[in-house]
């Protein structure tokens, strides 16, 4: 099942990090400075959250540029702050359309390349191409001269662009109506692609790669080839903002999402065991209850456990929303206080797992500084423990779970 399929990813009840993550712990115990440390991973962290990312959609008019910036929002066409779409061009001048949880990532509606005195050069000065990190390019049909000039200007100026073969869904419709005794998906997709690749060819695109996707279901198709392209070719700071924006459509994206939360779970831990810390009632532990509750929170947000994105997906399954709060046992996001997390520690605090020899024998100090230790044991098992717990009360209630 999915939910069992998300769970087996590597866990163990004994605290494992990376050579680096154990470098960094080292140096804090042994230098006596955990707080000037943990000061300087939380800038680390503040900086990876904040990283700007804005992402360019153009195409011809009708090619279903808004509803792919919609889509990649997580919106419908009709849901607030949704980008307009229509069969006549909509968008005369760039329109930035900010991400529903993630504000520093934008997705812009360019306007339409389909008019017959496009100029590309022209065009990305009017859109101001310098500010986008990534572009799409959008066809319905065949990729024109006028999608093949905008991707060489592109390319001169050293920025990246993706082919987006758009509506797929349409076309094997229409082939299922035409051909139903021969009818067959593969053959269909394989065809429309076949059919992008010549004709980008022929218009002096070099090995050029095309996205078969519909904007009405992005789990299906090519777009999760499309994700793993970017996460190959953005920077580390731009690829992560990338993904946490991402729609929930997908296990792989959620296994994506729990796996890039995971690296950060150290950092956090020791961020909260060296900043403006206080003791826990009951524990021989201190640490930032404060950050641990935004953390919860954001946990929550990520994996669609609130208020907003369970109101959408109860409207999109037919299910009352009610009745699906009540059988999700998890907290929602709203539900995260400092006196639950208080609970959530003290119950870690009674299975802490045993620091690994591994970490023992890098860090020799931690012997000597157990109180220390038994923070950061403490507030690891604790956020890996809600994580596990968020992810899999995730799943239930996801379209593509079912």
């Amino acid at each position: 099942s999915p939910t069992s399929s998300l769970m087996a990813l590597p866990h163990s009840g004994i605290i494992k990090l990376s050579r680096e993550e154990l470098e960094a712990l080292k140096t804090a115990f042994e230098e006596g400075n955990l707080a000037g440390v943990a000061s300087r991973l939380q800038e680390m962290l503040e900086s990876l959250e904040s990283v700007q990312l804005d992402v360019g959609i153009t195409g011809e008019t009708g090619s279903g540029k808004s509803s792919f910036v919609n889509a990649l929002r997580g919106l419908g066409d009709e849901d607030a702050g949704a980008a307009y779409t229509g069969v006549v061009e909509t968008t005369r001048e760039p329109t930035p359309y900010q991400h529903p949880r993630y504000p520093n990532v934008t997705i812009w509606d360019l306007p339409g390349i389909g008019t017959p005195n496009f100029h590309p050069d022209a065009y990305l000065e009017q859109v101001s191409f310098s500010r986008y990190d990534i572009f799409f390019i959008i066809a319905s049909q065949r990729f024109t001269a006028n999608h093949a000039a905008l991707a060489r200007h592109i390319q001169a100026m050293d920025k990246s662009f993706y082919f987006v073969r758009s509506k797929v869904d349409i076309d094997l419709d229409c082939s299922l109506r035409r051909r139903p005794s021969s009818y067959s998906e593969v053959g269909v997709l394989q065809e429309i692609r076949q059919n992008c690749l010549e004709g980008l060819r022929a218009q002096g695109i070099h090995s050029p790669q095309v996205f078969l996707l519909s904007a009405f279901d992005l789990s299906k198709y090519d777009f999760h080839l499309l994700g793993e392209t970017l996460e190959r070719e953005l920077s580390h700071h731009k690829r992560h903002a990338f993904l946490m924006a991402l729609p929930n459509i997908s296990l792989h994206i959620l296994e994506k999402k729990k796996a890039a939360m995971l690296k950060q779970m150290w950092l956090i831990s020791t961020m909260a065991c060296g900043v403006h810390t206080a003791p826990i009632p009951g524990l021989l532990i201190s640490c930032d209850v404060d950050i641990l509750t935004r953390t919860l929170q954001g946990y929550c947000k990520s994996f669609g456990l609130d208020d907003d994105s369970l109101e959408k997906l109860a409207a999109e399954v037919g299910q009352p929303v009610g009745q699906m709060k009540a059988v999700i046992k998890a907290p929602l996001a709203k539900e995260i206080s400092n006196s639950l997390v208080v609970q959530l520690l003290i119950q870690a605090g009674g299975k802490v797992p045993k620091l690994s020899k591994e970490v023992l024998r890098s860090v020799p100090v931690l012997g000597s500084m157990a109180s220390g230790a038994l923070s950061f044991a403490t507030t690891y098992k604790m956020l890996r423990s809600f994580m596990d717990e968020v992810t899999a009360r995730a799943l239930p209630w996801s379209p593509m779970a079912s």
